[in-house]
């Protein structure tokens, strides 16, 4: 039985997920779930407004996951 797995093509979807904080929170779990390496930078912090801007770099684990029936 394979597992569904994260895909490459997965990351477009988060660029076009609904702004809430709940919903773009489970789409970056599953992008840091399947990696291997991730980094994040702040880029810039404006103190005033509380706006933020933040990189997150890393690095998807592409090998399939395969499991055996019981």
């Amino acid at each position: 039985m394979e597992m569904p797995r994260f895909q490459p093509t997965d990351l477009n979807a988060l660029e076009r997920a609904p702004t809430s904080p709940a919903a773009l929170s489970h789409g970056l779990w599953e992008v840091l779930s399947n990696s291997v390496a991730t980094k994040l930078k702040v880029d810039s912090y404006n103190l005033e407004t509380g706006e933020y801007r933040v990189v997150l770099q890393g690095t998807l684990d592409l090998e399939e996951e395969k499991f055996e029936n019981p």
